[in-house]
């Protein structure tokens, strides 16, 4: 598979994933020599093309590099809650329900970077996987936030229950707010899809649903939007008990 954009091929190479080949624009980039300087260190092998190759291949923001990569792999389900007690920390993951979108998708594992997130979940069918999009809009945090994929993450849901990790999720129309919800504990963030939100039957096995309040025209946050909100909100309640 490829994956394109200046910081999505930075953190490829600098952590290590399997890269085939890299393709860098005739044309110099300011930061260029950052990825050649990586490149040359793990004798990756470089082409020199015209811009045209990237304009014909790839969407706008490719910034004249892209690379010829191994498909990224998934941890394992098991192995994903076993992180926080590897880290001596309590759980901290996420786990979207049905997230279609992408660029939605890349956004969310770049905050989740941010904030220390152990790990987030994702459904095999209808959400969007681990590719080239979803690399490009994590600015490279795909390379570092650990995603397992499930059949069902309803399933994923009962498993963290069992282990004591509590399940809020994110909802409009709840009458209780995150700051009024004890997030220092061991948790796991359920943000919905697109449009839709959480599935009826995800939001059932929630021990909490909570709401972001809203104070203008427009009723609701993009996904990516109130996951980092809910997130930070995690770390700002940790970091206060610490």
């Amino acid at each position: 598979m490829w994956i394109y954009g200046l910081n999505p091929v930075l953190e490829a190479i600098k952590s290590g994933r399997d890269i085939k080949e890299l393709y860098l624009s005739s044309g110099r980039h300011e930061k260029l020599f950052l990825i050649e300087k990586e490149a040359g260190k793990r004798k990756i092998p470089v082409k020199l093309v015209d811009i045209g190759f990237f304009n014909e291949k790839f969407p706008k923001g490719h910034q004249g590099i892209a690379a010829s990569v191994s498909q990224k792999k998934y941890t394992d389900f098991n192995e994903l809650l076993n992180i926080p007690a590897g880290k001596n920390e309590l759980p901290f993951f996420l786990v979207l329900d049905c997230i279609e979108d992408p660029r939605n998708v890349g956004a969310i594992l770049r905050s989740a970077d941010a904030a220390g997130v152990h790990g987030v979940v994702i459904q095999e069918h209808r959400s969007a996987g681990l590719g080239p999009d979803v690399s490009k809009a994590s600015a490279g945090a795909v390379e570092y936030v650990p995603v397992s994929q499930v059949n069902n993450v309803k399933h994923a849901i009962s498993e963290m229950k069992e282990m004591n990790i509590t399940i809020i999720g994110a909802e409009a129309n709840s009458e209780i707010m995150p700051w009024d919800t004890d997030l220092s504990i061991p948790v796991a963030l359920v943000i919905g899809s697109e449009g839709k939100g959480l599935r009826k039957t995800v939001a059932e096995r929630c021990d909490f649903i909570v709401s972001l309040p809203m104070r203008g025209m427009v009723n609701s946050l993009n996904a990516s939007v109130a996951g980092a909100v809910l997130m930070f909100e995690v770390l700002r309640q940790r970091a206060s008990k610490s």
